[in-house]
């Protein structure tokens, strides 16, 4: 199982700190807030969503992304190295 490790939770925004090792996974769950993603390396995340279909996601270090809440999925590490990114939510 991934690891993770809040960095700031206060009223307004969440930011947690995901580290992978080679093929951990977060497990299946759903984000209530919008988010953005800083990937910390350049690499590949397995995302399951949650009716099975699975997209693999290039990600290039410090280059965000935004998604909106109610995301249902599964993010795994799909690369032969430790993988992390930031992820910041709006509450």
């Amino acid at each position: 199982m991934a690891t993770s490790e809040t960095v700031i939770d206060n009223k307004r925004t969440r930011v947690t700190r995901w580290s992978f090792e080679v093929g951990e996974d977060t497990g299946q769950h759903i984000h209530e807030y919008d988010y953005v993603v800083v990937p910390m390396d350049d690499g590949q995340l397995k995302i399951v969503d949650q009716d099975g279909t699975v997209l693999i996601s290039d990600l290039i270090k410090g280059m965000s992304y935004y998604r909106n809440k109610g995301a249902n999925h599964n993010v795994i590490n799909h690369n032969d190295f430790p993988f992390s990114f930031v992820e910041i939510e709006f509450k």
